[in-house]
């Protein structure tokens, strides 16, 4: 698996607000969605403890993989919050790896 996500581009927080998401969940399986909610509910919960980084994969309206090394802030239904005030839907992503 870590081969496979070393391939996926990484992109600075900065350039978030500059991509476009579908409205669609990338997840279909539901377990895998109530187990991405815990993943963020975690990293948020590390980055306003402890000011911790995590890796978010998500996916742009265009299909694309993408990665960022950030702080998550806040989590709520339909969104997460980074350090830099950018917004990425939780519908777009695709998992959170901790270190």
């Amino acid at each position: 698996m870590k081969a496979t996500v070393d391939r996926i581009p990484m992109v600075e927080k900065e350039m978030i607000p500059f991509f476009h998401f579908s409205q669609t969940d990338v997840l279909e399986n539901t377990a895998d969605k109530i187990k991405r909610m815990w993943d963020l509910n975690r990293a948020s919960m590390l980055g306003n403890g402890y000011r911790g980084k995590v890796e978010i994969t998500f996916v742009t309206a265009e299909g694309e993989l993408k990665r960022v090394d950030t702080t998550v802030w806040a989590v709520d239904d339909k969104y997460i919050t980074l350090k830099a005030g950018c917004f990425i839907p939780i519908s777009s992503i695709v998992g959170v790896e901790f270190f």
